[in-house]
This record gives structure tokens, sequence and C-alpha cells, in this order.
């Protein structure tokens, strides 16, 4: 019987972690305004097959090179605690293993301040860092960008809503009383 019970708490305990991740998927296709089938088109294609680990490294090296030259103070400030040679290992990391938003991910970059701004900023390095890549063609451009799109916005309702289950006041009733929430 034990064994019973915990198997259906396993059982309830997965359906509600797929419920959530659904639930994380449509805000961020609302958000970006990139379905989720339309970001994940990049696992019908092998970039890394077509594009080679260069690409992904100079992709990458580009993408960092304008962040951490970044106008935005409030922007580079997120960035601040980390190496520039180590935040680009591990995107082109990322970028090689797999292009795919994964909870991990979540977890990742909770300490970072994730918002809707902070996603457009992101996104805005990483499309000219794409055209800057001329090793990358049109098509891989327009897949990797909806993929990013879509991505930067499922963390941000990710972290949004991992923040809010760790909140003291979450359970409150009505309107939020505290200025991020």
């Amino acid at each position: 019987m034990l064994v019973n019970i915990k198997y259906a708490t396993n059982t309830h305990k997965e359906r509600e972690r797929e419920r959530e991740m659904q639930s994380l998927q449509q805000k961020a296709s609302e958000w970006s305004g990139v379905e989720t089938e339309h970001a994940f088109l990049i696992d019908d294609t092998n970039l890394f097959q077509k594009l080679g680990l260069q690409t992904f490294l100079n992709l990458s090296t580009n993408f960092y090179n304008r962040v951490y030259d970044e106008e935005e103070e409030w922007f580079r400030s997120i960035f601040a605690s980390s190496e520039k040679e180590k935040a680009i290992q591990n995107q082109y990391e990322f970028l090689v293993q797999r292009m795919g938003g994964h909870p991990a991910l979540i977890a990742r970059h909770r300490e970072f301040p994730m918002t809707h701004e902070a996603a457009e900023r992101w996104l805005h390095h990483m499309k000219q860092a794409l055209e800057n890549t001329s090793d990358i063609d049109h098509h891989s451009k327009i897949i990797m960008m909806n993929f990013f799109r879509h991505t930067a916005y499922f963390l941000v309702a990710g972290v949004q809503q991992n923040n809010q289950n760790l909140h003291p006041c979450k359970d409150a009733a009505g309107s939020h009383p505290c200025k991020n929430f």
C-alpha cells in the first residue's frame, strides 16, 4: 500500500509539473509573440552539424562582447558577477548541447532580474550578434531567433513564478502588496 501511495504522489507531482510547464510555455508564447511550435523548430534541424562549433563560439563571443559593452548600466550590471570568458563558454556549451527551454534554465537564471525589459535588451544583443555572425544562414537565424525570443520569455515567466512561490506574501488575497509581485 505504501508503494501505491508513493506512486500516486509522484504521478500527481508529475502532472502538476507538466501543467506548470504548459503554463510557462503559454506565457512565453504570449509575451514573445512566438508560438511554442515555432520556437522548437530548432529541434527539427541539427544546427550544430550544419553550422559547427566555431560558429557557436563566434556567436557567443559576439553576443557577450555586446553585452559587456552595453550602454545601459542596469543591463550591464546583470552580468557584473560573471567573467566574460566564462559567460561565453557557458553560452556556447548550452547552444551546442541543446537549444531548448528546460526547467534547469530557470534555476540557473533565478538570481538575475529577469524582466520583460531585460529579456528585450538581451534579445537586442543576440539579434545583433546573429546578424554579425556571417557563418549562419538566414533560415537558421530565423529559427534561432524564434527560439531565443520564446526562451527569454519562458525564463521571465519561470523566474517570476518561482519568485512568487518563494515570496512570504504569496498566499495573500487580492492584489499583491509588494512592488514586484
